[in-house]
């Protein structure tokens, strides 16, 4: 162990000086990195909202709209099933978590439950996912059937629900541009969203706050001479999304409830300004499914009013006055430019499965942030100063090279967070200060075991290597257990906790360099150049 080949010590002084050369940038500011050359590292580590500042939501899926929709589309299931089937029918209806409706025809109640008893077959197909199953148990009293949504589908929509949930709150904030958000499910139906650097997250929580949900249809035929009062089967009444002067309320629209083209297969959407108008509008492109369907509704009612519908909210109608064949259209309405590019975010992210609600909120001034680094650091330099000295005072120059391998150790550490663009917290500041005890214990053990075999009357370089080597497996043992654990605790973690477990991982894989590679390589060059006959340990 204490012979190292030219092209060991080589590669063994490359990885220090890129060490140096990754952590460097942590010491420059950003605005002066960004004027260097490409091939200059620019990477730095990441700080986390306690270090930072920014703001912290805790939001909530709501589960109980979730449930809602699936009844509502269960009903209109069940609707179209037996009009189909020409089986007459009375009283559908969606009770809290289920469907009744009576068949008029008691001969032909075995033929409904048949036919009602495949809906559940395919329920597992939509956006939320599923097991597989059918969702649905359907009981019969006398004539009523019941179709009751299962405990396992519940929780399979809500597993769904709020994994959906994650991905769409990842993509909206992406959208941003925010840097290095911590986005992660907490409990069942929660989500936490932690948003360094942001100190205004008004902006965040309107994009977080809508749905989002984009549906096409059209004008219910009685729109044009309802007046008020019953609302016509198949029929719903919207508010529009501006005020009508003359009213000073939003208009209201009676749209069909059945969807034209979804707005799920919308592909893109941009904000832009009308060529002849000059405001500001959206435009969208539809996949290839929603651009077909797109071309069939608008070239069948040709002089129809289109609703363009947006959480249950009329954007625009415009009548169609021809087939729209390309896959592409505009949104109008009286946009700004902030709204124009908040709407276009929300249609390329996609549409919540359910709405959102936040739970808490809190807002971390960068002024604390910058008190807990100040503290972290001084905690840093208060702790490697000590170690530096006891070293030394209980070692001699072998405790002087261990603290040579300490410095070089530390800044491996901060060269591979910033590679990584991890992101550093309070509890990642601890980890920095344990990994300095972890990498001494190392060299302890080390100089222990070379006292050990001086003590039994071996000669210096026997007793060199045999210490390194004694100590060599009990290192490797306690590097890799705490590996394991650090392993768990970034993979069931959240937040903070994975910072810690961040920084220890790569504590590990660096300590185990200086340690065993390092500082060993220092002590062979001074052994070999002072011919020493006793060693300074």
């Amino acid at each position: 162990m204490l012979y190292f080949a030219r092209w060991q010590i080589y590669a063994i002084l490359a990885i220090c000086l890129a060490g140096v050369v990754f952590a460097v940038p942590n010491f420059v500011p950003r605005s002066t990195l960004e004027t260097l050359p490409g091939p200059v590292p620019q990477r730095q580590v990441n700080l986390g909202l306690d270090l930072r500042g920014g703001s912290y939501l805790l939001l909530e899926v709501d589960m109980d709209a979730v449930i809602e929709e699936r009844l509502d589309n269960l009903v209109d299931d069940v609707r179209r099933s037996l009009r189909e089937l020409r089986i007459g029918y009375t009283d559908l209806r969606a009770l809290e978590r289920a469907v009744t409706v009576t068949i008029r025809e008691a001969e032909r109640l075995g033929e409904a439950r048949r036919t009602l008893e495949g809906l559940g077959a395919v329920a597992d197909t939509g956006p939320f996912g599923g097991s597989g199953a059918s969702d649905l148990e359907v009981s019969a009293d006398g004539e009523t059937l019941t179709l009751a949504l299962s405990e396992t589908a519940l929780r399979d929509r809500a597993t769904a629900a709020v994994q959906q949930s994650i991905e769409i709150v990842r993509r909206r904030i992406d959208e941003t541009g925010i840097n290095e958000p911590s986005i992660a499910r907490q409990g069942s139906q929660r989500i936490l969203v932690q948003l360094p650097g942001v100190d205004d997250p008004d902006r965040i929580k309107r994009l977080l706050g809508k749905t989002a949900k984009m549906t096409f249809r059209l004008l219910h035929p009685a729109a044009a001479t309802y007046t008020g009062g019953r609302v016509p089967p198949g029929a719903e009444l919207l508010d529009g999304t501006e005020i009508d002067p003359r009213t000073g309320r939003p208009p209201q629209y009676l749209v069909r409830k059945r969807i034209e083209v979804d707005g799920a297969h919308l592909s893109d959407a941009r904000a832009g300004n009308n060529a002849q108008t000059g405001e500001w509008v959206v435009n969208f492109t539809f996949d290839s499914i929603g651009a077909r369907r797109f071309g069939d509704v608008t070239r069948t009612n040709v002089g129809r009013p289109f609703a363009i519908v947006l959480d249950d909210r009329v954007i625009s109608a415009p009548v169609i006055r021809e087939p729209i064949l390309g896959g592409r259209g505009q949104i109008s309405g009286s946009f700004t430019v902030e709204s124009a590019n908040e709407l276009a975010v929300l249609l390329r992210a996609g549409a919540l499965p359910a709405p959102l609600t936040i739970v808490e909120e809190r807002t971390v001034g960068p002024d604390l942030g910058a008190d807990a680094i100040r503290a972290g650091i001084y905690a840093c330099a208060v702790g490697f100063v000590l170690v530096i000295i006891y070293m030394a005072v209980s070692y001699g120059l072998f405790g002087l090279i261990a603290d040579i391998a300490l410095v070089i150790n530390m800044i491996l550490v901060i060269a591979v967070l910033s590679m990584l663009q991890a992101t550093l917290t309070l509890p990642g500041i601890a980890g920095l200060l344990l990994t300095l005890g972890m990498a001494v214990d190392a060299n302890i053990l080390i100089f222990e075991r070379v006292r050990e075999e001086r003590r039994r009357g071996r000669s210096v370089y026997p007793a060199l290597e045999t210490g390194f080597k004694k100590a060599f497996s009990t290192i490797i043992d306690s590097q890799f257990t705490t590996l394991i654990t650090m392993i768990l605790l970034y993979f069931f973690g959240t937040g903070p906790v994975r910072g810690f477990a961040v920084t220890i991982s790569c504590g590990i894989v660096t300590t185990m360099f200086s340690a065993m590679v390092l500082s060993r390589l220092m002590m062979v060059g001074w052994l070999r150049r002072s011919r020493a006959t006793t060693l300074p340990v």
